[in-house]
């Protein structure tokens, strides 16, 4: 999926989109998607001065973005919901992500509950090498 197919897909737009391309997508199950990191970021200008690091709390929104693909084609689920973050659990973050990585994110769906809730599992590398990883809850509400 190019980014023009996941913009018809997710509601998130700059500087919030986070997602450039979708590699892989196994229909409700698993998706991996890429985001190119550049230092022309907004949030490198003050995270941090002189060391740009991306924060941890946008890795982690990129790896919700990804498994926002598998749920938003996912038939049980309202044309007209909006997922949204129920909660975050088991998030480590290991290798600073910086401009010029590309992080590979992979969202698996663990499960989903009442067609309201439903549970991820992330895991975002660079070089094959692990930048974070965590659990991901979504809960649905209309727009």
């Amino acid at each position: 999926m190019l980014i023009e197919d996941i913009q018809r897909l997710l509601p998130h737009r700059y500087p919030f989109s986070l997602v450039d391309r979708i590699i892989k997508y196994i229909p409700e199950k698993l998706a991996v998607g890429i985001k190119n990191v550049t230092v022309n970021e907004p949030h490198f200008q003050g995270h941090f001065p002189g060391r740009p690091i991306m924060p941890g709390v946008l890795i982690v929104e990129a790896m919700a973005q990804v498994g926002g693909i598998v749920l938003t084609q996912m038939p049980e689920f309202p044309e007209n919901g909006l997922f949204m973050f129920a909660g975050i659990d088991k998030v480590r973050f290991r290798r600073p992500v910086i401009p010029g990585d590309q992080l590979i994110m992979t969202v698996e769906l663990l499960s989903i509950k009442r067609r309201r809730f439903g549970k991820m599992q992330g895991r975002a590398e660079v070089d094959g090498q692990l930048a974070a990883e965590g659990e991901l809850m979504f809960s649905v509400v209309d727009r």
